[in-house]
């Protein structure tokens, strides 16, 4: 389910930076987990060896080995190499900068400005999105016909493509349950239901394939900006 998400469906530029650092902390959890089970297995291993018993054994994958380094130079070899790494806020994007002054009285007559000191702080926002759109609408009399205005790519029912893509990634990513997602939802404002929730996680998705293959297999060209005609009625 996961490898099926496109992060470029979400048409909001905070919800998209949202799931895509919430998919980053599944892949740290995943890691971890992994590292933790291997532990846990190397353990147990060495109990049983310490009874007598048979543990798994530990098979190393075939990785080639690195040249040898030259170690030729006495000179190389007792001179200290720098050692550097590159910091780590170098690689977070930056969303915004603020400027936090210091309180004027708490500075001396003489004190003389020089710049700033930089602290990068990591944080989410999560909250609503709500949209009110206003579609276009216009009637041809000589037509009899009403043409109203498509809503944007990934709009469809009452809640936008956020909100679908972080309740996928929190029930299928994160194994949180149907409760705990329609709780999670609720705590920022969105008013939904269990039964909405349910349908977002299970049933809209059979919708979404169904209909994605029913206009593949009718040929209908389905593009962005396009309009749904509606005859009027009379």
């Amino acid at each position: 389910m996961l490898e099926d998400l496109d992060l470029h469906s979400i048409a909001d530029e905070q919800a998209r930076e949202l799931v895509r650092r919430l998919l980053n902390l599944l892949e740290d959890v995943s890691a971890d987990l992994r590292a933790a089970q291997a532990e846990i297995q190397r353990l147990r291993n060495e109990i049983n060896r310490l009874k007598g018993e048979q543990g798994q054994p530990t098979i190393k994958p075939n990785t080639p080995q690195p040249p040898p380094k030259d170690l030729s130079s006495e000179q190389e070899r007792r001179t200290p190499k720098a050692w550097s790494k590159g910091r780590k806020t170098d690689r977070i994007p930056i969303d915004r900068e603020q400027v936090v002054a210091v309180d004027p009285a708490r500075l001396p007559p003489d004190a003389v400005f020089k710049g700033y000191e930089d602290v990068v702080v990591q944080d989410v926002l999560f909250r609503t999105d709500n949209v009110l759109f206003r579609k276009e609408k216009f009637y041809s009399p000589s037509q009899h016909t009403t043409y109203v205005a498509s809503l944007p790519p990934g709009y469809r029912g009452q809640f936008g493509p956020g909100l679908k893509s972080l309740a996928l990634v929190f029930y299928y990513g994160a194994q949180m349950s149907e409760p705990k997602v329609v709780e999670l939802l609720r705590s920022v404002g969105i008013r939904i239901s269990d039964g909405q929730v349910s349908t977002l996680l299970i049933k809209d998705q059979a919708t979404s394939h169904a209909e994605k293959d029913a206009l593949y297999r009718a040929g209908w060209p389905v593009a962005p900006g396009s309009i749904w005609m509606t005859r009027a009625p009379g």
